[in-house]
């Protein structure tokens, strides 16, 4: 194929994802003082977000609306709503809003399991304010870890060159066939062609927690932790590959971890069965587990190996 038609081949893809996609993705603007988010000398901030369901609910980022006194959504058309926050979640560093209308376009949604580095992505959301701006590029890597404004680490991270700037947090990452794959969230400022989404399958069990829930149901078990090198004699007693494991440093009085007899000092090496390199990775084990779930965690303490068993509860607000 010749280098035209290879160029004609990729803008093809580009504008009929954008044709596709476009009409779903909103502009959200947020006041954070008392009065509408339109008036004269607010203090405003501007995002994206993308149209979920038929019935006006929306997708974004938790940074967008955060602290917002109002929020007001303009769609594609121009038509303006005000908006009402469902439910956020600070922790992946996502919200759904909704709006009083109906009959809305909700954007197709795609498998985030299914990318590919190297794979054609769009981004298109308002940077700066400039409604409906499209960047394209490709997947760069997969796998990216970003650690949330809550210290939680977000997983399965995709990074992406299409360029973002303030302004596209919240709007979709799409493919060519204009699902979409993440939902724009952060860049790195220094850099050039470095850019982060949300992977839409964390976004969309996040926005059904918020929508059916009200919240979104997280297991808790209740320690403060530290990463602990271990010694190599340590190491070697235990028959550990791993050099490092999770130090207790508190105990939430009555938490799961309380009644199961965890102390302060104690090493969690191991959670059912599989050895952990520290408190990111408990904390990762952990996420996957459901509530009322009963875990087994491999404790060392002083010089006593110990085997005990947790319920999981719900995390606190």
């Amino acid at each position: 194929m010749a280098d035209e038609e290879l160029y004609d081949a990729y803008s093809r893809a580009v504008i009929q994802a954008v044709e596709r996609a476009g009409p779903s993705v909103v502009r959200i603007t947020s006041a954070r003082g008392r009065q509408a988010a339109r008036t004269a000398g607010e203090i405003q901030g501007v995002g994206s977000g993308f149209i979920l369901s038929p019935d006006g609910y929306i997708m974004t980022n938790h940074h967008v609306i955060e602290q917002a006194r109002a929020l007001e959504v303009t769609l594609a058309d121009g038509r303006e709503f005000p908006a009402e926050v469902v439910g956020a979640d600070p922790h992946t560093d996502l919200a759904v809003i909704r709006i009083p209308a109906g009959g809305l376009n909700p954007i197709e949604l795609g498998d985030s399991n299914r990318l590919k580095v190297g794979q054609l992505v769009i981004a298109i959301g308002n940077p700066l304010g400039f409604q409906s701006t499209v960047t394209a590029g490709v997947i760069s890597a997969l796998g990216r870890t970003l650690r949330s404004q809550t210290g939680r680490l977000i997983e399965n991270i995709i990074q992406t060159d299409a360029a973002l700037n303030p302004g596209s947090s919240g709007g979709p990452l799409v493919d060519p066939q204009a699902r979409v794959i993440g939902i724009n969230t952060a860049i790195i400022a220094p850099a050039q062609g470095i850019c982060f989404a949300i992977p839409i399958n964390t976004a969309t069990w996040v926005a059904g927690q918020i929508i059916h829930e009200g919240r979104v149901q997280r297991p808790f078990l209740g320690i403060a932790g530290q990463d602990r090198p271990l010694p190599r004699p340590v190491m070697l007693a235990l028959n550990r590959r791993e050099s490092t494991a999770a130090q207790v440093i508190s105990v939430a009085r009555g938490s799961p971890a309380d009644v199961a007899g965890l102390q302060e000092g104690d090493l969690i090496l191991g959670l059912d069965g599989e050895p952990l390199r520290g408190i990111d990775d408990l904390v990762r084990r952990l996420a996957r587990e459901a509530v009322g779930t009963e875990v087994t965690l491999d404790v060392l303490r002083d010089r006593e190996r110990l085997t005990l068993r947790a319920r999981l509860a719900e995390a606190p607000e």
